[in-house]
């Protein structure tokens, strides 16, 4: 799928990528391009949009501050003006993506014909590819209420559910008649979404087939006005919101801003007292409240955040994993940010009772993840992508749910060695010295992981993830988030924490959650800036000590904050606009809370600390000059603050007038009083910034192996292939074969590189057994089946598992020889859809005392208890001969459901791997 590049997004592509690793000094760029004396200074500029004191041009359009409580703008979404009539859909039985290949679109040209206002596909048979060859004339859009009649032939599956009772899908997967629902239509035009799984939630995107012929029909409206994308022309302040610190400097814009995002703080703010999310998001979500806490809330709000953490814990005292991929935890890990967020309120308040109430639940929720989700090899902990938590929006297409709870990511094992950090100084304030030195051994040993498996010499920078199956590998893709927290939480330090600022890519209107981009996904996630993001980047450039990517950092918030109005959740990094993707809303806690927290903690500098507030401000040559924020609260002290000057070097510090040493507010101050900074003046040394062009990646490559040879698709703009054997490189070749030489068992992967050097994902996993072996156990054999109705199991029957039922399953097996084995199950799960809810069963595979792993089992559709899969593997060394195995539900494997923790069980395999 491509996106259209709009003029404003492209006008300095090529001055981009050839001023990569050769920053300007902030002075040398404003006196080399402003403009007229009279003229408000210039701070930044690019190809795409410029920043002054008091304004943001981008092209055409102006936002200006009129106050320091009014600002104006003119912008207007390309989106709404220029949408293609070319429509690309495909079709989805129970909100799947399982009618057509990756990168295989149906595609219509929706140009009615002359006297007709309405658009009719052909009569198109599911799985057959249709694309129409009308061609588009120049400049010619989609006309708006566009009528769009969409008809689909489904007899083909209705045939197979009569004659076999499943239909098998391009994947080879079998969908049984009784778990057959809903067939939808998914696409990339509004009302279409590609969001395949919330499609359940849009009726108006169902087929239907009121007479029963096998004909399904929908008909919908295109480009309605309704639905175009637009945001407000000014912002007046409304809301008193004097109580809270007030910011003055030289620069209108960014202290209306400020006063705006103040407001939106206070409209985050529900009846009860918790924050709620965004304009668009109602309720309590644990990541959003704990990033914003970490960001500005704490120093804003801190007993409404004190509030809205504790309305995540559950009633067994955990940490709720409110949303991610499959039924929550632990396929998603990253709910233990709420611990960082709960330290930062003490560090801001100092208040103990705080401290003893959250103890406990992080300590817990800790132990929990160590027993089901710390990987004892690697040193790494599993889970999906903190925040990133759309399956396909940043990772390969074929990875379900039980994939990526094996994979380990960047950003979810900074923010776990953070935990174990925090966890450790809470104990040793609360005198449990043993916890203490327990906590930093395993946050050392998670820092140890991530340096030695995700570190990628060539680019500078951390990968995104390990991912795979019995043998994992590297994603070189960079994630933001990831590469942010690595640095601010000392992951990463001294020059390998300068060389990932200097070296991460940035794009030109900000950086981007991943980079390269996915083909053939919509912005998201994918080719996609998040505001909050873009603030933790700016915190991490800051410590690093480079200028040059904290200035721009700043402007790539300050730009869709001032031209939308808001402080919106995204903008798709392809052209800056907040239309396009996916999801986005207004008043966003996290974007709103970042753009406070760039005033309190990078222009002011504030670094909270348990016994003191120290102030390292970081003030760009650019935005020099002298601002005061006053009224700023710490614990029983008010204070007025006044940065003076430029850098990141303090010249002088006083308060009341007198020296402060350290640079250090003590806790115990009280009353109202004066400090006053004067920084050096004086820049930081010059440090690279690796601005490129938004690319993209191949399409990862669809493979298969017979007669002793894989072969797989070829992908258009692919130069070259490489094949991985067991996670480890095997050959680089430009042909789509590779012949598989005779052995033991391996697991096959390819990865397709094009002209700029930039990898695919590795294609999903292939094991050739070769003479290896493996052995399944039919559980129904050992244990009384199941009588339920489902299908699609082998062998005589299944077996049930549940909080009750089956509580602990003793397995015999009988191991051939000495040697690594993956242990998996063949289960399935129909208590929820694979993207949300709270159900993932969970259980502890041991053999005798020793636990060899934690064996997850994600939702795999609602109701769809004929859908098998198999969970995620269990390696373990075996020696030869009789061994008993037990599947039990301990208490660390509740999960956020608590009541369901259910999957039905075909039979354990056995499989030798080395």
């Amino acid at each position: 799928m491509k996106y259209r590049s709009f003029p404003l997004g492209v006008l300095a592509a090529a001055t981009l990528l050839s001023a990569c690793h050769t920053p300007k000094p902030a002075a040398t760029m404003v006196s080399s391009t402003a403009a007229s004396a009279t003229e408000a200074p210039l701070i930044w500029k690019s190809g795409e949009y410029a920043l002054y004191a008091d304004r943001v041009e981008q092209g055409p359009y102006v936002a200006r501050a009129v106050s320091r409580t009014e600002l104006t703008s003119n912008y207007q979404s390309p989106a709404n003006e220029f949408q293609s009539p070319q429509i690309d859909f495909k079709f989805s039985l129970n909100g799947k993506d399982n009618e057509l290949a990756p990168g295989q679109n149906h595609r219509l040209v929706a140009l009615p014909k002359p006297g007709n206002t309405e658009v009719e596909t052909p009569l198109l048979t599911f799985g057959q590819h249709y694309v129409d060859q009308t061609p588009v004339p120049s400049n010619t859009y989609l006309a708006p209420n566009t009528k769009l009649k969409i008809r689909l032939d489904l007899r083909p599956v209705l045939a197979a559910f009569k004659k076999q009772g499943y239909y098998t899908t391009y994947r080879g997967e079998k969908l049984y008649q009784q778990d057959f629902k809903h067939v939808f239509v998914a696409g990339n035009t509004a009302p279409l979404s590609w969001d395949f799984d919330n499609l359940v939630n849009k009726p108006e995107l169902e087929l239907k087939d009121p007479d029963g012929d096998g004909i399904y029909e929908v008909t919908l409206v295109l480009n309605a006005p309704t639905a175009a994308k637009t945001t407000a022309g000014q912002w007046q302040q409304t809301i008193n919101t004097a109580d809270f610190p007030q910011l003055k400097s030289p620069y209108p814009l960014l202290d209306a801003l400020y006063n705006l995002s103040l407001e939106e703080a206070r409209r985050a703010v529900e009846p009860d007292s918790t924050f709620r999310t965004g304009k668009e998001w109602a309720g309590v979500w644990t990541r959003d409240i704990s990033y914003s806490i970490i960001l500005a809330q704490a120093t804003l709000q801190p007993q409404v955040a004190m509030n809205s953490l504790l309305r995540k814990v559950s009633p067994e005292g955990r940490i709720i994993q409110d949303t991610g991929t499959g039924g929550a935890y632990p396929c998603s890990t990253d709910r233990i940010i709420w611990a960082t967020a709960a330290w930062e309120i003490y560090k801001v308040t100092g208040d103990p009772a705080w401290l003893r109430q959250v103890y406990p639940i992080i300590k817990k929720s800790i132990e929990d993840d160590q027993q089901n989700a710390y990987d004892a090899q690697s040193g790494l902990v599993r889970g999906e992508s903190s925040f990133l938590d759309w399956r396909e929006q940043t990772y390969p297409r074929w990875m379900q749910p039980v994939d990526i709870y094996q994979s380990e990511n960047l950003g979810t094992n900074a923010v776990h060695f953070q935990a174990n950090q925090v966890l450790a100084q809470m104990a040793e304030q609360l005198g449990e010295a043993a916890v203490a030195t327990k906590h930093r051994a395993l946050a050392a040993r998670i820092k140890q992981g991530i340096n030695q498996h995700l570190w990628l010499d060539k680019q500078g920078y951390y990968g995104q993830f390990l991912y795979g199956r019995t043998s994992l590998v590297v994603s070189p893709r960079a994630e933001a988030l990831g590469e942010a927290l690595s640095v601010l939480f000392g992951v990463a330090e001294g020059s390998r924490a300068q060389q990932i600022i200097a070296q991460t890519p940035t794009t030109p209107y900000g950086i981007a959650c991943i980079y390269p981009q996915i083909p053939g996904i919509p912005p998201y996630h994918n080719n996609a800036v998040w505001p909050f993001v873009q603030s933790f980047w700016t915190l991490a450039a800051a410590k690093a000590g480079n200028e040059q990517a904290v200035l721009e950092s700043l402007a790539a918030i300050y730009r869709p904050a001032a031209v939308f109005l808001t402080n919106k959740e995204n903008y798709v990094a392809q052209n800056g606009d907040f239309a396009g993707t996916q999801i986005n809303s207004s008043n966003m806690l996290w974007s709103l809370s970042g753009s406070l927290g760039m005033v309190y903690k990078v222009l002011f500098g504030m670094d909270f600390q348990p016994d003191r507030l120290v102030f390292r401000p970081f003030v760009p040559q650019a935005l020099q000059g002298s601002r005061q924020l006053t009224g700023f609260k710490y614990r029983g002290a008010v204070l007025d603050i006044d940065v003076q000057g430029f850098g990141n070097e303090i010249s002088t510090i006083t308060l009341d007038g007198q020296p402060l040493p350290d640079a250090a507010v003590p806790a115990t101050l009280t009353g109202q009083h004066q400090v006053r900074i004067v920084l050096r003046s004086q820049a930081p040394a010059a440090a690279a910034v690796n601005r490129v062009a938004n690319l993209f990646s191949p399409e990862t490559p669809s493979v298969t192996y017979a007669n002793g040879r894989l072969t797989w698709t070829p992908q258009a703009d692919a130069k070259a292939y490489q094949v991985l054997r067991n996670g480890q490189f095997a050959a680089r070749t430009t042909e789509t074969s590779f012949v598989v030489p005779a052995g033991s068992y391996a697991e096959y992967q390819v990865v397709a590189l094009n002209g700029h050097g930039l990898e695919s994902f590795a294609s999903e996993p292939l094991p050739v057994r070769g003479n290896g072996f493996s052995r399944e156990t039919q559980l129904e054999t050992i244990i009384p089946k199941a009588a339920l109705p489902y299908k699609g199991f082998s062998g005589a029957g299944f077996v049930e598992i549940s909080t009750t039922t089956n509580q602990t399953l003793t397995i015999p097996v009988v191991v051939p020889a000495d040697g690594l084995y993956a242990i998996d199950f063949r289960y399935a799960n129909g208590n929820g859809p694979i993207n949300t809810n709270n159900q993932c069963a969970i259980r502890t595979l041991r053999l005798g005392d020793q636990q060899l792993g934690t064996v997850v089992l994600p939702q795999r559709g609602v109701d769809e208890w004929s859908n098998w899969g198999f969970s995620n593997p269990v390696t373990v060394r075996l020696k030869k001969g009789s061994q008993v195995l037990t599947l039990a539900y301990e208490p660390a494997n509740t999960n956020m459901n608590g009541a369901v923790n259910q999957a039905m069980l075909d039979y354990l395999r056995l499989t030798r791997i080395q």
